[in-house]
This record gives C-alpha cells, structure tokens and sequence, in this order.
C-alpha cells in the first residue's frame, strides 16, 4: 500500500493542478508541501500515523522523523530534491537516516520517499538500488516519478 502511493504521488499531485475553475490548490514547491499531502494520504490507509516523532540520540543528536506509522512499524521519510541536492548528498542523507533509525525500537523498516519532479536524479533507479537494505534494518528507497 505504501509503496502504491509514493509511486502514484507525482500523479495525483499533476492532477490537483488541474482544477475546477482555476480554484487555488496546494502547489508542492518544498519538502512540506510533499510531506503534507503524503500526510493526508497516508491516514486514508493507516490508522496510527505519528507526524514529527522525536528518534533516539545517535552521536549526541537526535531528530524528529517525518512520519512513524505505529502498527506497522514503518518510519517514512520524506525529500524532495532541489536545485544543488546531488545524488551523491541525497545518498549521504539517506544513509544518515538508515543509521539513526536502526536504533529506534518501534522501526522495523525505513521508507525513503524522494520527490523528484524536476528529474534532478539523473540515475533514480541506480540510486534506490545502491541504498536499499534488508538488514539490520530493512530501507526501501522510493524515487518518483520514475
């Protein structure tokens, strides 16, 4: 189900555009925007979606993850590339990511979500083979569209 709506996301979000009578819509320009419809979508399937939960310290520092779906265990974060956010620095914060949730207790799998509208990842595919991981926690990295 996840996965089903990461790779429709670029699809319903070209669509929101298109409105009845020019009516104003949400324009995704930034990660929030991303993060706020994947939000709305994410609590038509799941019961228990936690926004901004706060991860265990890892090297001194702790974060807040974008979304931690309880019942199932998942962590989703979410990115949306951008003018400079190679694939080299995409890859490094995706990696960060993988190793602050290893310790995090209620996360079995990390859902990496990038929003790349732009096509700014010239090799989307390479990328999400290169980062995705089964153990010791299973990382799944979703580059859209593809």
């Amino acid at each position: 189900m996840l996965v089903n709506l990461c790779e429709k996301f670029h699809a319903m979000a070209r669509q929101l555009r298109h409105r009845y009578g020019n009516r104003s819509t949400l324009n995704i320009t930034d990660e929030y925007d991303v993060q706020d419809l994947l939000h709305a979508l994410l609590l038509l399937h799941f019961e228990d979606v936690r926004a901004e939960e706060w991860t265990p310290s890892h090297d001194g520092a702790s974060s807040r993850m974008d979304f931690l779906l309880k019942t199932e265990r998942i962590v989703v974060e979410v990115k949306k590339t951008r003018a400079g956010l190679t694939a080299r620095k995409l890859g490094e914060e995706l990696i960060i990511d993988s190793q602050r949730y290893r310790s995090h207790k209620e996360c079995d799998t990390l859902v990496c979500f990038v929003y790349d509208p732009e096509g700014f990842i010239a090799n989307p595919r390479g990328v999400e083979n290169d980062l995705n991981q089964d153990t010791p926690l299973q990382v799944r990295v979703l580059i859209q569209p593809a």
